[in-house]
């Protein structure tokens, strides 16, 4: 397996719990609750201390004893010693086999001695009851190895099944996360918790052992790929347990894990690729044709102008046809370049403050003097911090736009101010623009298909570079329409002296 380039966390994964959620931080906090209830419970099953132990044993020998006075009234003294296993069996079960046959031995003497005649001495009257003595000694004994080996048992299972849960948990977060990295820290801190470390920590790259600190390899068949580091102060059963049973699995999930997030990336980068070259075919495609249209009419009229038939009329349209086509292709090239730097990110605004009716006089300028206009501006505009060129440009591209399909009625500018912004609105009375398409129309080279069906030859990048334009200088732009009624662009950009600049 090929894995990523390595990767250090900075500091270790402690046992205390995080504060500060993340993407999911409620639910690794939860888990991590849940660890440290389930590890609390198994500290409280280990052995008490031996102080204890010792009190615990006078106190169940001494109850024991008492519990015979009433029972013999019952049944022979000779078969009553199996009441002492019931101390045997609790002390074996919480402080170990050797304590259970202290009670044992300690049982034996307090029925020998209070209950087997003669009483109040340490002999035996009866033969029989030797065997008995003996008998209950063997049974006793034999309780605290069976008591003894299911409290191991019973811990060793608690283990596993922390263990269990601590695995299913890792694999959650590596495998659910959309990167490895962020998840190792969690991990670090679910291996602290369940096996009551100062604190662990993954790192995926090689990493040595030292004075406080040793390190425990993830490997893949000969390659190392990571590494766990633990205190160096461990008991030896809690790191073999670390190297036998955890690092084998951890490492497992962790090699699939960077596996997948290679995957990952590949296919992002697949996809990207596949993508680029549809957006360069499209671009290739429209450009190809938009650019042939002006050079095939200009190469035409100047092949006529040629024409010694021609009279000075006809030489003047034809001159007239030139200009006009190559100003097209010089508008069509400015547009290329102009979104070029819009998706390159490099088209930087010069912020100044701009007065809003000069910036609409600019655009309006720019139009068809055949062009008919109603301008209405609020008084007492707020005036915008933007760059005047970039958003004389967008607007005059909406006011183009407008004017195109606004059917010979006039189009209508409104300017006026809303709370701290400052918002120009483009009226026309066209066929208006389906729902669907109304966030289509500022992507590169899109036209809609109303436009199409009017026989309008747009280069489809007008809407575009007027909301990257209108967006570098802090604003927004959107459209409003209804089929059939109209259209209405709106330009959103922050009044003067308020506190939303980029």
């Amino acid at each position: 397996m090929s894995a990523s380039a390595p990767t250090r966390l900075p500091g270790w994964a402690r046992v205390n719990l995080p504060t500060r959620p993340g993407r999911d931080g409620a639910v690794h906090r939860d888990s991590l609750r849940s660890m440290v209830i389930g590890a609390s419970s198994m500290r409280l099953r280990g052995r008490p201390s031996l102080g204890t132990g010792l009190l615990a044993i006078v106190a169940l020998v001494a109850l024991c004893t008492g519990l015979l006075y009433p029972l013999k009234h019952l049944t022979a003294v000779s078969s009553l010693g199996v009441v002492y296993l019931m101390g045997v069996v609790v002390v074996s079960a919480f402080w170990g086999v050797w304590l259970g046959i202290a009670t044992s031995v300690l049982s034996a003497a307090a029925f020998n001695f209070f209950h087997l005649p003669p009483v109040g001495r340490f002999t035996i009257a009866d033969s029989r009851n030797w065997i008995a003595l003996a008998a209950f000694f063997v049974a006793a004994v034999a309780a605290s190895y069976v008591s003894e080996l299911a409290r191991v048992r019973a811990a060793e299972a608690d283990r596993r099944r922390a263990e269990a849960d601590l695995m299913a948990e890792i694999a959650q977060l590596l495998l659910a996360r959309a990167g490895v990295a962020e998840a190792l820290a969690l991990i670090g801190r679910h291996v602290a918790v369940v096996f009551e470390l100062a604190w662990a920590s993954i790192v995926l790259e090689e990493a040595h052992g030292d004075q406080r600190r040793q390190a425990i390899p993830f490997h893949a068949g000969e390659h190392r790929f990571g590494t766990l580091l633990v205190p160096a102060d461990l008991p030896t059963d809690v790191t073999s347990r670390l190297r036998e049973r955890v690092v084998p699995a951890v490492g497992a999930v962790l090699e699939l894990a960077l596996e997948r997030e290679r995957l990952v990336r590949e296919t992002v980068r697949t996809e990207g690729l596949r993508r680029s070259e549809a957006v360069k075919t499209a671009v290739l495609r429209a450009v190809s044709h938009d650019l042939r249209s002006p050079v095939t009419a200009m190469l035409a009229a100047g092949a006529a102008v040629r024409s010694a038939s021609l009279t000075p009329a006809e030489r003047d349209e034809l001159g007239g046809v030139v200009v006009e086509e190559g100003t097209r292709l010089a508008r069509l090239i400015d547009d290329l370049l102009d979104l070029s730097r819009i998706e390159a990110q490099a088209a930087a605004p010069n912020l100044a403050e701009c007065s809003v009716d000069e910036v609409i006089d600019a655009a309006l300028a720019a139009q068809p003097r055949e062009a008919e206009f109603r301008v209405r501006i609020d008084s007492g505009v707020a005036p915008v911090r933007a760059d005047f060129r970039q958003v004389e440009r967008a607007l005059a591209n909406l006011l183009e736009n407008a004017t195109r399909y606004s059917g010979g009625e006039p189009v209508i500018v409104r300017a006026l101010s809303v709370v701290d912004r400052t918002i120009i609105r483009v009226i026309d009375r066209g066929p208006g623009i389906p729902r669907t398409e109304c966030e289509r129309i500022f992507e590169p080279f899109y036209r809609s298909r109303e436009a199409n069906g009017d026989g309008h030859t747009g280069s489809g990048l007008g809407l575009a570079i007027a909301k990257g334009f209108v967006e570098a200088s802090g604003g927004r732009i959107w459209v409003e329409s209804t089929v059939g009624h109209g259209s209405v662009f709106v330009v959103d950009l922050p009044a003067i002296g308020t506190e939303q600049w980029p």
